[in-house]
C-alpha cells in the first residue's frame, strides 16, 4: 500500500485559473501525479493519485498556493494508481449545479460525524438527503435517508421543490466529501428551509470513523476502484442488487457493448454467466468488447 489517493476542494475566488492549469499539469507530470484537477475562478476540486512521497510533494506544493494553504486533504491508502492518466481542466463551475449563483456563505451549518450520531440517537425528528446521483445511492445510504432520482446534480432544484413541504424540519445533506452539500445545502437555505446541515468531510469522513454505525452499503468513488465498503457486518455491507438475480453486491460494470455502456450493478457470476453484457442484444453485438473473466 505504498500509493495513496487525494480527494480534496476548496470554494474560493481564484484570481488566475488559466495559470494554474499550466504550472499544476506541469508538476503532475514531472512527479506521476494522476487523477483529475477541476480549477475554476470558483476554487478547486481534485481527485489524484500517486506514490506516497510523490504524494507529500503535491500536497506541499499545492499548500504554497496563499489561496489553497488551509485544505483539508482526505487521504487513503492504495496498492497501485487509482487512475490512468492526470487531467487538469479549466471549469466553469468545479462541480456541474447550472441551478445560478448561490451564496456560499450561507451555506448549512457543518454536522461532524459525531453529531450525527447523536442525532439519530436523541429520537429527534429530522430528514437527511442524498445529493449524489442516483446510481450512487443505489449501492450505499445513510439509514433512513431519502435518496432522489437525481440524474445529475443538476436535479437538485427538483428536490428542494419536493421538500418545500418540510422547510420548518432539521435538513441533513450529504455527499461523497463533502463538495455538493456546499451548494446544496446554501441552495436549501435560500429557499427558505430554516435548519439545514451538512455532514463535514462528506460519506468519507463518516465511514473513515464510524464503520458498521449509520451507513449502509457501500460507497461510489470516481477513480479506478469504483467502490469502497467499509463495514464488516453482511447486514451492512452491501445494499445493491444485482441487475440479473437479485443478489445483495456493490459490483458496478458497464456493459461491453460500447455503444450501449450501461451501468450495471451485479454480483460476480452474473456478469461472467452474462458475458459482461445487460442483455442478449448486447451479447450478440459486434460492438462489444472482450471481457476479463477474473
Amino acid at each position: 500500500m505504498n500509493y495513496r489517493i487525494l480527494l480534496f476542494y476548496k470554494y474560493i475566488t481564484f484570481a488566475e485559473p488559466q495559470k494554474f492549469v499550466e504550472e499544476h499539469l506541469k508538476f503532475c507530470h514531472e512527479h506521476d501525479i494522476k487523477g483529475r484537477v477541476w480549477i475554476s475562478s470558483e476554487g478547486i476540486n481534485a481527485t489524484v493519485s500517486g506514490l506516497t512521497a510523490n504524494i507529500e510533494k503535491y500536497k506541499n506544493e499545492i499548500s504554497s498556493y496563499p489561496e489553497f494553504s488551509d485544505l483539508w486533504f482526505k487521504e487513503d491508502p492504495y496498492f497501485e494508481h487509482a487512475f490512468n492518466k492526470i487531467h487538469v481542466r479549466l471549469k466553469s463551475e468545479i462541480v456541474n449545479a447550472s441551478f445560478g449563483e448561490v451564496d456560499l456563505n450561507k451555506t448549512g451549518k457543518y454536522l461532524s460525524p459525531e453529531k450525527l450520531n447523536e442525532l439519530y440517537e436523541s429520537g429527534k425528528d429530522f430528514i437527511i438527503v442524498d445529493a449524489r446521483n442516483e446510481y450512487e445511492s443505489a449501492i450505499g445510504k445513510f439509514r433512513n435517508a431519502i435518496t432522489p432520482k437525481m440524474e445529475t446534480f443538476r436535479d437538485w432544484v427538483k428536490v428542494a421543490s419536493d421538500l418545500k413541504d418540510q422547510r420548518e424540519k432539521t435538513i441533513v445533506t450529504y455527499c461523497t466529501g463533502g463538495i455538493r452539500c456546499e451548494k446544496a445545502s446554501a441552495y436549501l437555505v435560500e429557499q427558505g428551509f430554516k435548519d439545514v446541515y451538512q455532514i463535514k468531510g462528506g460519506i468519507w469522513n463518516y465511514i473513515k470513523q464510524f464503520p458498521d454505525k449509520y451507513w449502509e452499503g457501500s460507497m461510489f468513488v470516481f477513480d479506478e476502484r469504483r467502490i469502497v465498503t467499509p463495514n464488516k457486518s453482511e447486514e451492512l455491507k452491501h445494499i445493491g442488487e444485482c441487475y440479473y438475480c437479485g443478489k445483495k453486491t456493490s459490483y458496478y460494470i458497464n456493459c461491453h457493448n460500447q455503444v450501449c455502456n450501461k451501468m450495471i450493478i451485479t454480483c460476480h457470476e452474473c456478469k461472467v454467466t452474462n458475458d459482461y453484457c445487460c442483455c442478449e442484444g448486447c451479447r450478440n453485438s459486434v460492438n462489444k468488447r472482450t471481457a476479463y473473466h477474473g
